[in-house]
């Protein structure tokens, strides 16, 4: 059975993901990518007729815990700033008429 990768497609999809390759790359990628689909032409033949579908990957409850609130103090995370102005923090400007 012919395999429907081929060194086209694969370099299809690098330039889709934007990634260059070199030639023994591609190669490599080609190789993984057909064990892969080989992979899933195996498990096709798996019989599931008896096996009840799954709605999710485990029965495991969340383990941790509830989050609980504090009063934050942001005096103390901003008393070093430099500058404030009408209450708020003083930043300098990241967007200029220069840089538009």
């Amino acid at each position: 059975m012919a395999s429907i990768l081929n060194k086209k497609i694969v370099h299809h999809l690098a330039t889709l993901a934007r990634m260059e390759l070199t030639d023994r790359e591609e190669e490599k990628l080609l190789k993984e990518l057909q064990r892969i689909v080989e992979h899933f032409k195996e498990l096709q033949e798996v019989d599931t007729e008896h096996v009840a579908p799954m709605s999710g990957g485990t029965n495991l409850m969340n383990i941790f815990r509830n989050d609980k609130t504090k009063k934050s103090t942001p005096a103390k995370s901003t008393e070093g700033f430099p500058e404030r102005e009408d209450g708020y923090l003083k930043v300098p400007p990241v967007f200029s008429p220069e840089n538009e």
